[in-house]
């Protein structure tokens, strides 16, 4: 299990590598369409500037005025932290990149969002990132233990055995699905995976 300081290390270090990786892209790309459905790039990036502001008092008071409504909240938080232009959005996320605001939830799932919104930003704009493999286990075995109602994903774990082919890491019990922790950790948090990426006879 990673320590607080450890991650709160590896969030940082990935928000950083982040905004590397977003200087240059040119403005038409922006648009791209994420892996999370309706949202683009710049709108998961938005979104993880209210992330990293969220602290666990705003949450509460967020969610009464959501409703209850994680959805509803999630997109009021992308329509006030998307600027006009994408390069005002990035350096926003820059000027927050170094918080340790945190909404009430168990501190791996501050992994499971640098991870999981990376990739939504990544792989459909064709960058490539290797993450550290001991701290997407971290991400993997929460969203596992974890109900989707939750954020995790707990329901789509049952039955199977996840064993990770770039980690000493296998999980649950059933036909195995194979791949590596970060697309083990993907699949299991509802989003799609490259052709290829999952084997075995219990892939989704």
């Amino acid at each position: 299990m990673s320590s607080k300081s450890a991650i709160w290390s590896v969030v940082h270090t990935e928000r950083e590598a982040l905004i590397r990786d977003l200087e240059t892209l040119a403005p038409a790309r922006w648009t791209t369409p994420s892996l999370c459905t309706g949202w683009t790039v710049h709108d998961v990036l938005a979104h993880m500037i209210d992330v990293a502001t969220t602290t666990r008092l705003g949450f509460v008071r967020r969610m009464i005025a959501a409703r209850g409504d994680f959805d509803r909240d999630n997109q009021t938080g992308v329509d006030r932290e998307r600027a006009e232009d994408p390069a005002a959005t990035l350096a926003s996320f820059r000027r927050v990149a170094g918080r340790t605001a945190t909404p009430p939830a168990p501190l791996a799932t501050r992994l499971v969002e640098e991870f999981a919104h990376g990739e939504d930003i990544r792989r459909p704009l064709g960058i490539r990132r290797d993450y550290p493999v001991e701290h997407v286990v971290t991400a993997l075995r929460y969203l596992a233990d974890t109900s989707q109602k939750w954020g995790g994903g707990k329901e789509r774990a049952q039955r199977v055995r996840l064993v990770a082919t770039d980690a000493d890491v296998a999980i649950g019990t059933g036909p195995e699905v194979r791949g590596s922790a970060i697309a083990l950790a993907l699949a299991l948090s509802g989003r799609s995976t490259e052709p290829g990426e999952l084997t075995g006879p219990g892939r989704w």
